[in-house]
């Protein structure tokens, strides 16, 4: 299924920047990055809840926030795209 992941997080501490870098590259290690604080990612039901669970965690829910939009399977009708930075396809074969 497709998950679309957003968040904000605070940077005005240390704390706050290592949050970001943390959250950012838990998504890029499950999905790509389609704008600075959105990821794409295409996991199963179990690798979501894992996904999320680690992310929960590494926030601080009193000055960050996470957002989570389960697109499911069919996810091909609904994601329309315009503009420079296409994106991959995810179900393509990886040919390196």
């Amino acid at each position: 299924m497709l998950v679309l992941i957003t968040y904000d997080v605070r940077t005005t501490s240390s704390a706050g920047q290592r949050r970001l870098r943390m959250v950012s590259k838990m998504c890029q290690n499950y999905g790509q990055r389609v704008q600075n604080s959105v990821f794409e990612c295409n996991v199963d039901a179990a690798q979501f809840a894992s996904l999320k669970l680690q992310l929960v965690e590494m926030i601080d829910p009193r000055e960050d926030s996470l957002r989570f939009y389960q697109l499911g399977n069919n996810y091909k009708n609904k994601v329309e795209h315009v503009g420079v930075k296409a994106s991959i396809d995810m179900d393509a074969p990886l040919i390196l």
